[in-house]
């Protein structure tokens, strides 16, 4: 069998072609070969899009420190609701009047999701100004965690996030926003349905798949 880590099929040395190859004493079909291809594929495009998003925080820490900090996670859900609402707005008129493109905007999606779950979760940090090593490996923790439950929900819904369009995904995470403001309204409380947190996480991993389509490389 090929091992599973982390939700990825990982292998070694295997060729390129699509006969049938032999790992051991294993053989691997051109079917199981296109799998390994395809996943390891999502994982380098996820980990490229990540790269991007974790440089620009990176280097926002360095000029401004931890001002976002001071925001409460409904606050930030607001700063997530301008972005989407902004991106839907600039696919439907393809005019943008202050210069920001639509993948800078995803780009913002991702690091206020993970500055929310920090915010949401850390809550035994009291400073503000946090140390830009700080902030930086709990972004990585929080990115970390976005990409084991998207490796999970890609092995079980076959990565349909593939056939849809930018726009639809834009439209999810509006939705998504919509009902994490509500939640924030009943005081976190739900009746049936997932927390803040897993809202969050669903956001952003929509935002690296519209990154993932838009072709933005590092």
């Amino acid at each position: 069998m090929i091992p599973i880590i982390r939700g990825v099929l990982r292998s070694t040395n295997l060729s390129r072609n699509f006969t049938c190859l032999f790992l051991g004493k294993c053989v691997i079909s051109a079917l199981e070969m296109f799998i390994v291809t395809f996943m390891n594929q999502t994982a380098t495009e996820y980990a490229n899009v990540i790269t991007i998003c974790r440089d620009i925080f990176l280097k926002k820490t360095k000029d401004y420190g931890t001002a976002w900090r001071i925001l409460r996670p409904s606050s930030l859900t607001d700063q997530l609701f301008i972005k989407a609402q902004r991106i839907r707005t600039l696919q439907e008129t393809g005019e943008s009047k202050v210069g920001e493109d639509i993948p800078g905007e995803f780009i913002a999606i991702v690091n206020y999701c993970i500055m929310a779950l920090i915010q949401l979760n850390e809550s035994e940090l009291k400073d503000t100004e946090l140390s830009a090593d700080l902030a930086i490996n709990l972004y990585d923790k929080y990115a970390s965690e976005a990409y084991e439950l998207m490796s999970k929900k890609n092995h079980d819904y076959g990565e349909a996030w593939r056939d849809m369009r930018v726009s639809s995904l834009t439209d999810l995470i509006l939705m998504k926003i919509l009902r994490v403001k509500q939640i924030e309204d009943n005081k976190g409380r739900t009746l049936i349905s997932e927390g803040i947190d897993a809202n969050y996480f669903d956001m952003l991993n929509y935002a690296v798949f519209s990154l993932i389509h838009l072709d933005v490389k590092a």
